[in-house]
């Protein structure tokens, strides 16, 4: 199998051995934080936690809860998720500090997902390597896509992009301050979702604790059509959120496979969530800028 590597954020990893718990899932711990996965279903990851404060949705409504996995354009099989990555049992096993969940192939799109975790004691993340093969017999073009739900209870969403360029514009009240893009999470009777080029990472600042993801960054012509490197989903009234990034669009031989990173961090923010030079500085500094 010929592996294209899309990602590379793994620099310093030290491995961990996951916990298995009597209900078959999988947790990693990273100084204050623990990552939940299930591999029974969907390999989807349940909770993130800094101590005993969670940070991602928990909401019992399909779709509306934990961190899940897609690929990209979602327009190649529109809804629901395709089974197999979504919901699917995952095969589990584990080597060297690496807790890897391998999917089926869907009957639909004839990709296998691959999910890797490990740790990274030096900079307190818990790193998490999607891949994504080709087991077709023709050749595909396809993107990564990870989406996590967070709760919708007046955080702050900020990420590294000028207002203008967010669309459809005007949907969300987006600000521009200190170099950044600001949402401050509202509520409405509607749907809404934003495509964005941002700077290779996203955050939220929600009930005292900041949600920092970091992934590549790319330029406008990388993500998939009419897809975005972040994205931002606000589900009507005051339920859920979806924070959403995606890697390159990439042309796979059959058999072959792209690898993508995702860095998670989850630390302690003080105060009222507001747009501050100070809260930026805490994401640069987590980052290493």
């Amino acid at each position: 199998m010929r592996h294209l590597l899309v990602s590379v954020l793994l620099a310093f990893v030290i491995p961990a051995v996951a916990q298995e718990d009597h209900n078959g899932l999988y947790s990693l711990k990273c100084g204050n934080t623990t990552m939940t996965i299930d591999g029974a279903k969907g390999g989807k990851i349940l909770s993130f936690k800094y101590g005993d404060q969670e940070a991602i949705s928990q909401l019992k409504w399909p779709e509306a809860f934990g961190s899940t996995f897609w690929t990209s354009p979602q327009k190649e099989w529109y809804w629901p998720p395709v089974p197999e990555y979504d919901k699917k049992p995952y095969q589990v096993e584990e080597a060297n500090g690496v807790l890897k969940m391998t999917s089926e192939v869907s009957d639909k799109l004839k990709y296998r997902i691959i999910k890797e975790f490990k740790t990274d004691e030096q900079h307190q993340a818990i790193v998490v390597t999607y891949s994504i093969v080709n087991e077709s017999d023709e050749v595909r073009k396809v993107a990564p896509w990870e989406i996590t739900r967070v709760k919708n209870e007046g955080g702050l969403i900020f990420f590294e992009a000028p207002v203008d360029g967010i669309s459809p514009a005007g949907l969300m009240n987006f600000k521009d301050a200190f170099g950044a893009a600001w949402y401050q999470a509202d509520e409405t009777n509607e749907n809404r979702k934003i495509n964005a080029d941002g700077k290779g990472w996203l955050a939220y600042c929600c009930n005292g604790l900041l949600l920092v993801k970091r992934f590549d960054d790319l330029d406008a012509s990388q993500p998939a059509p009419d897809e975005a490197e972040i994205q931002v989903y606000v589900n009507r009234g005051k339920t859920y959120i979806e924070l959403e990034s995606q890697g390159t669009y990439t042309t796979l031989q059959p058999k072959e496979k792209l690898s993508w990173t995702v860095c998670w961090y989850l630390q302690p923010c003080e105060g009222t969530p507001t747009p501050s030079e100070a809260l930026l500085q805490q994401v640069r500094h987590i980052l290493g800028k």
